[in-house]
């Protein structure tokens, strides 16, 4: 967003509409494993991995959506275990909040200075994005408020 540099290669997903033969999981069971790692604390970034790589029952997930027809942030909404705050925003907040720190530490250093910048930038522009939907009408990015809402958690 703020460079030139890398590209956006990486891999697809396999383009089908079912779910393979091998992963033979009920889709209760993939819900309330979702649940339960949600009440653990993870991100719905990690329970995904997690139900890739350990699975439901020590049968692998390879997509929640496919094998439920719902996406993992809906099941979460459903079950009221859904974060205050979108993953991605909650991310940028820590990091801009580390960065603040650093900056208070080394004040001196310009990159860093420039990374938080951008970072903030990012964040304003993420807030702009969900709000009236994920987060209230009236929030508005501070560092004060990043870091009393990431000390609650």
């Amino acid at each position: 967003m703020h460079t030139r540099r890398r590209g956006s290669s990486g891999s697809d997903k396999p383009a089908t509409d079912e779910t393979p033969e091998w992963s033979d999981v009920d889709a209760e069971d993939i819900e309330s494993r979702v649940v339960e790692l949600a009440e653990q604390g993870h991100d719905p970034s990690v329970i995904g991995l997690k139900l890739r790589d350990e699975g439901v029952k020590g049968v692998p997930v390879p997509d929640v959506k496919l094998a439920t027809d719902k996406k993992l942030t809906e099941i979460l909404e459903e079950h009221d275990a859904k974060a205050e705050f979108p993953e991605d925003l909650r991310k940028l907040m820590a990091k801009a909040v580390r960065l603040r720190e650093h900056m208070g530490e080394n004040g001196q250093d310009y990159q860093n200075k420039r990374a938080l910048q951008n970072t903030e930038s990012k964040i304003r522009r993420l807030v702009n994005y969900y709000r009236g939907d994920e987060i209230d009408e009236e929030f508005t990015y501070t560092y004060q408020l990043a870091a009393e809402l990431l000390d609650d958690e």
